[in-house]
């Protein structure tokens, strides 16, 4: 897939697994679907996340629906769902599976990296990933262990220095924010709580 589509691809991407929802999962991924998301992560982490075979049956189902709707399916860091899922690829930090690993061992798979700041973006392989996961851009609180916000600005300065590679904004972002994240260079923002926690679903994906 080139960078262009890929870009498109990215425009709404919502992260999710069980432990975000208020409802199924199953059901708030249809839903999400349905309101115009473009692609979803599964990131089945936090409290109480789902392991084992659970992890993987629910995995099956989200993939299903992604399949449903044309949607980029991508896995967060766990490398022995990708195969099972048929994921479209894999989304990692950097304190997991090294890139070089991991393109090593999947070749045509989509490679999504996290950048917090100057000294990960120096020593990421950026060469060898398709997308890079740019934040937190706000302060977020799904992530219990989540780095310091480097603001829209980070953003910018990446895009600077690699103008061709997909740039997807994440941290703390929602329907009020999303706009200035977009202006600063991104393709696209992810997304967990202001899809999960919208009162009106459909209307907070069009917003974002």
């Amino acid at each position: 897939m080139n960078n262009i589509l890929l870009a498109k691809k990215l425009r709404k991407y919502f992260i999710m697994g069980s432990q975000n929802c208020y409802q199924d999962p199953v059901k708030t991924l249809r839903l999400a679907a349905e309101s115009g998301i473009t692609a979803f992560q599964f990131r089945e982490k936090g409290k109480a996340p789902l392991t084992g075979k659970d992890k993987l049956e629910l995995g099956k189902k989200l993939r299903e629906i992604c399949w449903e709707y044309n949607l980029l399916f991508i896995v967060n860091d766990d490398i022995d769902l990708v195969e099972p899922l048929e994921a479209d690829g894999i989304h990692v930090g950097q304190d997991d599976l090294s890139v070089h690993e991991i393109r090593r061992l999947m070749p045509d798979k989509i490679i999504g990296l996290s950048v917090s700041n100057t000294e990960e973006l120096k020593q990421s392989p950026i060469q060898l990933v398709d997308y890079l996961g740019v934040g937190p851009i706000f302060s977020t609180t799904t992530k219990a262990d989540a780095k310091k916000p480097v603001g829209v600005e980070w953003i910018t300065a990446i895009r600077k220095q690699y103008p061709t590679i997909p740039l997807v904004g994440i941290g703390g972002i929602n329907t009020k924010n999303a706009r200035t994240v977009m202006n600063a260079g991104a393709d696209g923002v992810a997304v967990i709580s202001a899809i999960t926690s919208a009162a009106d679903m459909k209307r907070a994906v069009s917003n974002l």
